[in-house]
């Protein structure tokens, strides 16, 4: 899963990136309200979390601009405004949700899984196809009834693969919901990846299509 984070504060976003990074997302972090417009109008991501107290344009004004668009990520409000005019404000521009700071990265972990979890139609938190299983709080992943161990990048592709079982997910898009615009990417990193998680599993669970990308279960191209 790929998030753009949205903080002008460097030691907060600098701790967020990295304990969202740990729980397996790939995030991109910018600091100011006129660079989060320039990469929601040219990139996809799952998720926005967006401080509303950003130099220059304000994180409302970045929200409302993204509503009016038609843009639909979701979106999570970080803010020190506490107050209930605050948080109706921030709702009826088109949040998703609204974490006061200061907050624990472990609850913004578990809001963030529940939005897209929603915003992919899913109401129950596990993944599962088949023999195989996949719980995104726990970080925990069963085949056939036994725990098999990965590495966080492992878990994200595999992850990406369930919540699209039945289409052809292209490398392209494997590649961003794996690395953050700072991180250095091998040519062959999702073959890499897509090797260990076969070796792991079953060498005939993960299907590819030449040309176009990799899939789970019935091809279904999108």
């Amino acid at each position: 899963m790929r998030i753009l984070l949205v903080e002008d504060d460097s030691l907060l976003g600098e701790g967020i990136r990295v304990g969202l990074r740990q729980d397996g997302y790939a995030v991109d972090w910018v600091t100011t309200g006129e660079a989060a417009e320039r990469a929601l109008a040219t990139e996809s991501f799952d998720l926005l979390v967006l401080d509303l107290g950003l130099p220059g344009r304000d994180g409302l004004s970045v929200l409302q601009q993204l509503r009016r668009g038609g843009n639909d990520t979701p979106v999570i409000i970080l803010t020190a405004r506490d107050t209930v005019a605050d948080r109706i404000q921030g709702l009826d521009y088109g949040a998703d949700d609204y974490l006061i700071k200061p907050f624990d990265l472990d609850e913004l972990g578990a809001r963030a899984r529940a939005l897209i979890r929603r915003s992919r139609g899913r109401t129950t938190p596990l993944l599962e196809h088949g023999r195989l299983t996949l719980d995104p709080a726990s970080h925990r992943v069963t085949y056939a009834g036994q725990t098999v161990e990965m590495s966080p990048r492992e878990f994200a592709l595999l992850r990406i693969l369930m919540e699209n079982a039945t289409k052809v997910v292209s490398k392209t898009r494997l590649q961003e919901t794996l690395y953050g615009w700072d991180q250095d990417i091998e040519s062959n990193a999702v073959e890499v990846h897509i090797h260990h998680l076969r070796k792991k599993l079953d060498t005939d669970l993960i299907k590819t299509v030449r040309g176009v990308g990799y899939t789970l279960g019935d091809i279904q191209q999108s």
